[in-house]
Protein backbone atom coordinates (compact mmCIF):
# COMPACT_ATOMS: atom_id res chain seq x y z
CA UNK A 1 0.00 0.00 0.00
CA UNK A 2 1.12 3.53 -0.75
CA UNK A 3 2.95 5.19 1.90
CA UNK A 4 1.86 9.44 1.34
CA UNK A 5 3.46 12.40 3.13
CA UNK A 6 0.52 14.64 3.39
CA UNK A 7 -1.90 12.08 3.93
CA UNK A 8 -3.24 8.94 5.81
CA UNK A 9 -4.47 6.36 3.80
CA UNK A 10 -6.33 2.78 5.45
CA UNK A 11 -8.35 -0.13 4.06
CA UNK A 12 -10.05 -2.35 6.92
CA UNK A 13 -13.13 -4.45 6.31
CA UNK A 14 -14.28 -2.22 2.77
CA UNK A 15 -13.82 0.93 4.26
CA UNK A 16 -11.26 3.01 3.22
CA UNK A 17 -10.15 6.01 5.17
CA UNK A 18 -8.58 8.81 4.02
CA UNK A 19 -6.78 11.78 6.24
CA UNK A 20 -5.45 14.71 5.43
CA UNK A 21 -2.52 14.99 7.77
CA UNK A 22 -0.78 18.54 7.77
CA UNK A 23 -2.53 19.28 11.29
CA UNK A 24 0.04 22.27 11.84
CA UNK A 25 -1.53 24.20 9.14
CA UNK A 26 -5.15 22.71 9.98
CA UNK A 27 -4.76 20.25 6.30
CA UNK A 28 -4.34 23.28 3.91
CA UNK A 29 -3.58 22.04 0.90
CA UNK A 30 0.24 22.65 -0.75
CA UNK A 31 0.95 20.91 -4.32
CA UNK A 32 1.98 17.49 -2.41
CA UNK A 33 -1.31 17.60 -0.71
CA UNK A 34 -3.63 17.64 -3.86
CA UNK A 35 -1.55 15.01 -6.03
CA UNK A 36 -1.66 12.37 -2.94
CA UNK A 37 -5.26 12.97 -2.96
CA UNK A 38 -5.67 12.49 -6.24
CA UNK A 39 -3.64 9.29 -6.33
CA UNK A 40 -5.96 8.42 -2.95
CA UNK A 41 -8.49 8.55 -5.01
CA UNK A 42 -7.64 6.25 -7.88
CA UNK A 43 -6.14 3.46 -5.55
CA UNK A 44 -9.86 3.39 -3.71
CA UNK A 45 -11.45 3.63 -7.02
CA UNK A 46 -8.94 -0.12 -8.26
CA UNK A 47 -9.27 -1.29 -5.04
CA UNK A 48 -12.25 -3.80 -5.61
CA UNK A 49 -12.33 -4.45 -1.82
CA UNK A 50 -12.81 -0.80 -1.49
CA UNK A 51 -16.76 -0.19 -1.02
CA UNK A 52 -16.94 2.73 0.64
CA UNK A 53 -14.89 5.92 1.33
CA UNK A 54 -14.45 8.17 4.44
CA UNK A 55 -12.71 11.78 3.88
CA UNK A 56 -11.60 13.63 7.11
CA UNK A 57 -8.89 15.44 8.23
CA UNK A 58 -6.27 15.10 11.24
CA UNK A 59 -6.41 17.20 14.51
CA UNK A 60 -8.68 20.27 14.69
CA UNK A 61 -9.61 21.07 11.12
CA UNK A 62 -10.91 19.19 8.35
CA UNK A 63 -9.15 21.51 5.76
CA UNK A 64 -8.71 24.91 5.59
CA UNK A 65 -8.43 25.43 2.14
CA UNK A 66 -5.31 26.52 -0.19
CA UNK A 67 -1.99 26.67 2.22
CA UNK A 68 -1.56 30.68 1.75
CA UNK A 69 1.90 30.31 2.93
CA UNK A 70 2.85 27.97 0.75
CA UNK A 71 1.52 29.77 -1.99
CA UNK A 72 3.15 33.16 -1.39
CA UNK A 73 6.67 31.57 -1.37
CA UNK A 74 5.76 29.82 -4.59
CA UNK A 75 6.50 30.90 -7.87
CA UNK A 76 3.55 33.17 -9.48
CA UNK A 77 1.26 30.91 -11.28
CA UNK A 78 -1.98 31.08 -12.97
CA UNK A 79 -5.27 30.41 -10.42
CA UNK A 80 -7.23 28.67 -13.55
CA UNK A 81 -3.94 26.66 -14.03
CA UNK A 82 -4.02 25.63 -10.46
CA UNK A 83 -7.15 24.53 -10.74
CA UNK A 84 -7.32 22.59 -13.38
CA UNK A 85 -4.17 20.63 -12.22
CA UNK A 86 -4.78 20.67 -8.63
CA UNK A 87 -8.17 20.78 -7.25
CA UNK A 88 -10.70 20.17 -10.38
CA UNK A 89 -9.44 16.20 -10.84
CA UNK A 90 -10.17 15.85 -6.99
CA UNK A 91 -13.69 16.87 -7.40
CA UNK A 92 -14.15 15.00 -10.49
CA UNK A 93 -12.74 11.84 -9.10
CA UNK A 94 -15.02 12.18 -6.16
CA UNK A 95 -18.43 12.92 -8.23
CA UNK A 96 -17.09 10.04 -10.85
CA UNK A 97 -16.39 7.52 -8.46
CA UNK A 98 -19.03 4.82 -8.68
CA UNK A 99 -18.52 4.38 -4.64
CA UNK A 100 -19.85 6.23 -1.58
CA UNK A 101 -17.96 8.83 0.15
CA UNK A 102 -18.39 10.02 3.52
CA UNK A 103 -17.10 13.13 5.14
CA UNK A 104 -16.21 13.06 8.75
CA UNK A 105 -16.38 16.86 9.57
CA UNK A 106 -14.22 17.04 12.54
CA UNK A 107 -13.95 20.72 12.22
CA UNK A 108 -13.53 23.80 9.95
CA UNK A 109 -13.44 23.11 5.82
CA UNK A 110 -12.84 26.36 5.10
CA UNK A 111 -12.71 28.08 0.92
CA UNK A 112 -11.58 24.53 -0.97
CA UNK A 113 -11.53 22.70 1.84
CA UNK A 114 -15.92 23.71 2.10
CA UNK A 115 -15.52 22.84 -1.56
CA UNK A 116 -13.78 18.92 -0.58
CA UNK A 117 -16.84 18.50 1.90
CA UNK A 118 -19.40 19.57 -0.26
CA UNK A 119 -18.34 17.29 -3.07
CA UNK A 120 -18.48 14.12 -0.58
CA UNK A 121 -22.20 12.05 -0.73
CA UNK A 122 -23.36 12.03 2.71
CA UNK A 123 -22.19 14.60 5.65
CA UNK A 124 -21.35 13.76 9.20
CA UNK A 125 -20.44 16.82 11.38
CA UNK A 126 -19.13 17.27 14.91
CA UNK A 127 -21.67 19.99 16.49
CA UNK A 128 -17.82 22.01 16.67
CA UNK A 129 -17.06 21.63 13.13
CA UNK A 130 -18.07 24.76 10.43
CA UNK A 131 -18.03 25.51 6.87
CA UNK A 132 -17.15 28.75 5.09
CA UNK A 133 -16.62 30.17 1.56
CA UNK A 134 -14.01 32.48 2.45
CA UNK A 135 -13.02 33.15 -0.64
CA UNK A 136 -14.11 36.43 -0.74
CA UNK A 137 -11.86 37.52 2.26
CA UNK A 138 -9.24 37.41 -0.26
CA UNK A 139 -10.77 38.67 -3.41
CA UNK A 140 -11.48 35.19 -5.03
CA UNK A 141 -14.24 33.79 -6.56
CA UNK A 142 -15.76 30.21 -5.66
CA UNK A 143 -13.82 27.41 -7.10
CA UNK A 144 -13.42 23.52 -6.55
CA UNK A 145 -17.06 23.13 -7.28
CA UNK A 146 -18.72 25.14 -4.67
CA UNK A 147 -20.79 27.16 -6.95
CA UNK A 148 -22.15 23.69 -8.53
CA UNK A 149 -22.53 22.27 -5.23
CA UNK A 150 -23.98 24.96 -2.73
CA UNK A 151 -26.82 26.46 -4.98
CA UNK A 152 -27.99 23.13 -5.07
CA UNK A 153 -28.06 22.56 -1.64
CA UNK A 154 -29.21 25.44 0.06
CA UNK A 155 -31.15 27.41 -3.02
CA UNK A 156 -29.66 30.89 -4.91
CA UNK A 157 -30.60 33.11 -2.20
CA UNK A 158 -28.71 31.55 0.60
CA UNK A 159 -25.59 30.69 -1.84
CA UNK A 160 -25.04 34.19 -2.73
CA UNK A 161 -25.11 35.49 0.75
CA UNK A 162 -22.78 32.62 1.95
CA UNK A 163 -20.44 33.34 -1.13
CA UNK A 164 -20.26 37.07 -1.00
CA UNK A 165 -20.53 37.76 2.70
CA UNK A 166 -18.34 35.32 3.32
CA UNK A 167 -20.57 33.77 6.57
CA UNK A 168 -19.33 31.37 8.52
CA UNK A 169 -21.81 28.37 9.10
CA UNK A 170 -22.13 26.62 12.49
CA UNK A 171 -22.88 22.85 12.18
CA UNK A 172 -26.15 23.21 13.45
CA UNK A 173 -27.02 25.62 10.86
CA UNK A 174 -25.83 23.71 8.04
CA UNK A 175 -28.09 21.00 9.24
CA UNK A 176 -31.06 23.32 9.18
CA UNK A 177 -29.96 24.61 5.93
CA UNK A 178 -29.38 21.02 4.41
CA UNK A 179 -25.54 20.88 3.98
CA UNK A 180 -24.78 18.55 6.15
CA UNK A 181 -26.87 14.77 7.18
CA UNK A 182 -26.22 14.21 10.41
CA UNK A 183 -25.11 16.58 13.43
CA UNK A 184 -23.72 14.30 16.69
CA UNK A 185 -21.24 15.63 19.32
CA UNK A 186 -17.49 15.37 18.86
CA UNK A 187 -17.12 12.24 21.23
CA UNK A 188 -19.62 10.73 18.97
CA UNK A 189 -18.28 11.32 15.44
CA UNK A 190 -15.98 8.12 15.75
CA UNK A 191 -18.89 5.89 16.33
CA UNK A 192 -21.67 8.49 13.84
CA UNK A 193 -19.44 7.94 11.08
CA UNK A 194 -17.92 4.08 12.03
CA UNK A 195 -21.78 2.81 11.80
CA UNK A 196 -22.79 4.59 8.45
CA UNK A 197 -19.20 3.57 6.86
CA UNK A 198 -19.99 -0.28 8.45
CA UNK A 199 -23.69 -0.03 6.56
CA UNK A 200 -22.49 1.27 2.90
CA UNK A 201 -19.45 -1.66 3.44
CA UNK A 202 -21.91 -4.33 2.96
CA UNK A 203 -24.25 -2.84 0.61
CA UNK A 204 -25.00 -3.28 -2.77
CA UNK A 205 -21.82 -1.21 -3.93
CA UNK A 206 -22.68 -1.50 -7.58
CA UNK A 207 -26.43 -0.45 -7.57
CA UNK A 208 -25.86 2.33 -5.22
CA UNK A 209 -22.67 3.33 -7.76
CA UNK A 210 -25.19 3.60 -10.69
CA UNK A 211 -27.48 5.90 -8.33
CA UNK A 212 -24.48 8.22 -7.64
CA UNK A 213 -24.38 8.12 -11.33
CA UNK A 214 -28.51 9.01 -11.80
CA UNK A 215 -28.58 11.22 -8.92
CA UNK A 216 -25.57 13.46 -10.51
CA UNK A 217 -27.05 13.11 -14.29
CA UNK A 218 -30.62 14.25 -12.75
CA UNK A 219 -29.12 17.58 -12.91
CA UNK A 220 -28.50 18.10 -16.16
CA UNK A 221 -31.54 16.19 -17.88
CA UNK A 222 -35.17 15.94 -18.37
CA UNK A 223 -37.70 13.63 -17.00
CA UNK A 224 -37.58 11.80 -20.18
CA UNK A 225 -33.51 11.37 -20.37
CA UNK A 226 -33.80 10.46 -16.64
CA UNK A 227 -36.60 7.82 -17.33
CA UNK A 228 -34.10 6.31 -20.42
CA UNK A 229 -31.18 6.55 -18.28
CA UNK A 230 -33.14 4.76 -15.18
CA UNK A 231 -34.13 1.71 -17.41
CA UNK A 232 -29.96 1.90 -18.89
CA UNK A 233 -29.13 1.74 -15.22
CA UNK A 234 -31.79 -0.91 -13.89
CA UNK A 235 -30.87 -3.68 -16.83
CA UNK A 236 -27.03 -3.25 -15.27
CA UNK A 237 -28.11 -3.08 -11.92
CA UNK A 238 -30.27 -6.55 -12.57
CA UNK A 239 -27.43 -8.69 -14.23
CA UNK A 240 -25.32 -7.86 -11.06
CA UNK A 241 -24.85 -10.69 -9.03
CA UNK A 242 -26.02 -8.73 -5.64
CA UNK A 243 -29.11 -8.68 -7.44
CA UNK A 244 -29.62 -12.28 -7.77
CA UNK A 245 -28.19 -12.35 -3.39
CA UNK A 246 -31.46 -10.43 -2.84
CA UNK A 247 -34.20 -11.56 -4.54
CA UNK A 248 -32.73 -15.00 -3.09
CA UNK A 249 -32.36 -13.44 0.35
CA UNK A 250 -36.25 -12.13 0.18
CA UNK A 251 -37.50 -15.52 -1.04
CA UNK A 252 -35.64 -17.24 1.99
CA UNK A 253 -36.73 -14.61 4.62
CA UNK A 254 -33.35 -13.75 5.59
CA UNK A 255 -31.10 -10.88 5.81
CA UNK A 256 -29.33 -10.26 2.06
CA UNK A 257 -25.30 -11.10 2.04
CA UNK A 258 -24.07 -8.50 -0.75
CA UNK A 259 -20.25 -8.43 -2.32
CA UNK A 260 -20.60 -5.57 -4.34
CA UNK A 261 -20.85 -7.33 -7.39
Amino acid sequence: MTTYECLLYDVQGGVATIMLNRPDVFNAFNDQQSYELQDALKQVARDEQVRVVVLTGAGKAFCSGQDLKAAATADKRDLSESLEKRYNPIIRAMRQLPKPIICRLNGVAAGAGCSLALACDLIVASATASMIEVFVNIGLVLDSGSSFFLPRLVGSLKAFELSTLGSKVTAAEALQWGMVNKVVAPEELDEAVAELAARYAVAPTKAIGLMKKMLNKSFSSSLEEMLEYEAYCQKIAGNTEDYQEGVTAFHEKRKPRFKGG
